[in-house]
């Protein structure tokens, strides 16, 4: 078994978060980062234990310690990767990479590890799997689908903490513009489009 496989298992082992940051989400940014990794010739290992051990430590939306998830996530793999064939610096790269790919850090990551993770990351917020994500954290917080007076937040702020369709405006619509690699940028275009498509059947039908 190589080192990405044994790290593969124990981040499953010890996952045990909501289904919208659950190992499915981890499987899906391991796909995403293994396709862009190829395309951009960056070091496969890095990125994809970068990718595995993304969401180690995963507080719900609802809880105040929710933006320290990846600085807690870094810290944890760190004694992870301790545990494994990687150099210090090797640690370095990966644990910097999920401390920096979280949208709510503000952060663009230095290296191109964490770049592509952050990409393959962002990717899994959009498309259809992005709107399925975004409705189920909606539900699990007991929000409404949408502002009735203003659904598409045509006059006033986006407040995704109110409302889920806000989430779209706020974040996700965002998105395609701030990835990091030019096949990240590809298929953001592309699952951007999704999400666009998706709201204008949503005003045909409310």
């Amino acid at each position: 078994m190589n080192v990405t496989d044994s790290v593969k298992n124990k981040v499953k082992e010890i996952m045990d978060n909501d289904s919208v940051h659950d190992f499915n989400h981890v499987m899906r940014v391991y796909s995403n980062a293994q396709k862009i990794c190829k395309r951009e010739k960056a070091d496969e290992k890095l990125v994809l234990c970068a990718a595995l051990l993304h969401d180690i430590v995963s507080y719900p939306k609802s809880d105040k310690r929710s933006k320290m998830s990846s600085i807690e996530s870094a810290k944890k793999s760190k004694i992870i990767l301790k545990q494994y064939s990687f150099t210090n610096n090797e640690i370095l790269v990966i644990s910097d990479a999920i401390r920096d790919h979280s949208f709510s850090q503000n952060k663009t990551p230095k290296s191109i590890v964490g770049k592509i993770l952050q990409d393959a990351d962002r990717l899994d917020a959009i498309g259809a799997i992005g709107i399925a994500r975004v409705f189920a954290t909606g539900g699990s917080l007991k929000r409404p689908f949408y502002n009735i007076a203003d659904p598409f937040c045509k006059t006033r702020t986006p407040d995704d903490k109110t409302w889920t369709v806000d989430h779209f405006y706020q974040k996700l619509l965002k998105l395609e513009s701030l990835m990091n690699t030019k096949s990240g940028k590809m298929e953001a275009k592309k699952r951007t489009k999704v999400l666009k498509d998706f709201l204008k059947q949503l005003k045909l039908e409310i």
